[in-house]
């Protein structure tokens, strides 16, 4: 217990220092890089004399510094913000002004907009990430327990074809089989679970190959360790020394793996699938607002992806530990 609570708290402190890292190197790229979200906001027909007031107002002419620390501020009493772009009813109201001019309060609360995306990218991401553990775990297994042998050759190749595959290209591929040719399966859009197949299959098509690999290379190797080869001879089952240790001491680095594939698919892959299926995720949704330069969305979704990687790297060390008492992070 002693070793938990000090793990824990000496990784949320260094987690902690990350996400505000993390927080400020995007929120001054978005103010550093060229065009002014102002000019989105009010229409391109506004006076200059209404965009530099309404700049001030939202206070995006004060020094960087100082908008960060506001920010900061609000984050840490649990307020987000409010969108620039999008209304209550969460649709673009980008180059209008209310009767009175512009009012931030019209605009919807940037927590409200993520709390609404963030259950559909937690399905795509759960069943995507099931997808690729049904696909990866038997072949990976099966090419580690049977090393230079056809299940191994066969690992070999799907995890090729599989890693060569721009999750585009199959994202099109698949609709057009799946959904426009046999119309097995909806494709575009959400109006149902059914919709979460699809863009599954085509994560599980990015994150398999590696996971495959890696397992059974990790498998192959633990058999031709000593340990194994000594408790054959004590009279152990092979099947024995298989699950009581060689799957224990293979998924340390299999548990690193995994929680690397989790960040991946957090960074890049679930946000472009989504844009693919016009899937109302998180991803979706930021990728638009970086469209739209609407900034509070793109810093609330920083942080909070910040935090969702610390927090898997902090699990998956812990369970590495609690696996191997050797290792220390």
């Amino acid at each position: 217990m002693a070793f938990a609570i000090e793990f824990f708290l000496r990784r949320i402190g260094q987690g902690l220092v990350i996400v505000l890292l993390v927080a400020f190197v995007i929120f001054t790229l978005l103010r550093v890089v060229p065009g002014d979200p102002i000019r989105i906001i009010l229409g391109p027909m506004t006076p200059a004399s209404v965009l530099e007031q309404t700049a001030q107002d939202l206070g995006l002419r004060d020094p960087i510094l100082m908008q960060f620390g506001r920010f900061i501020g609000q984050v840490a009493t649990g307020n987000l913000g409010r969108s620039f772009i999008r209304g209550q009813q969460g649709g673009s109201a980008g180059g209008s002004q209310d009767a009175a001019g512009y009012n931030p309060e019209s605009r919807a609360s940037v927590a409200q907009l993520i709390g609404n995306a963030l259950p559909y990218s937690l399905q795509l991401a759960a069943v995507g990430i099931l997808f690729t553990l049904i696909v990866a775990i038997p072949i990976g297994l099966a090419a580690g327990l049977n090393a230079g042998r056809w299940p191994d050759k066969l690992g070999l190749y799907v995890s090729s074809l599989f890693v060569s595959l721009p999750n585009i290209w199959v994202g099109i591929v698949l609709i057009f089989l799946l959904s426009a040719k046999t119309g097995l399966l909806p494709a575009i859009g959400y109006k149902g679970f059914a919709y979460t197949i699809i863009p599954a299959m085509v994560l599980a098509i990015e994150l398999s190959p590696v996971l495959i690999r890696s397992i059974s290379v990790s498998i192959a190797a633990n058999l031709g360790e000593v340990y194994y080869d000594v408790g054959l001879v004590r009279g152990l089952s092979r099947w024995t020394m298989i699950f009581k240790h060689v799957l224990r001491n293979a998924a340390v680095p299999l548990l690193n793996l995994f929680g690397a594939q989790m960040i991946g698919l957090l960074l890049g892959g679930l946000f472009v699938v989504e844009y693919i299926f016009s899937y109302p995720g998180v991803g979706m949704l930021t990728i638009n607002a970086v469209f739209q330069r609407d900034f509070p969305i793109i810093q609330a979704v920083a942080i909070l992806a910040s935090g969702a990687l610390v927090a898997i790297n902090m699990l998956v060390d812990f369970t590495s530990t609690t696996i191997d008492r050797r290792l220390k992070f």
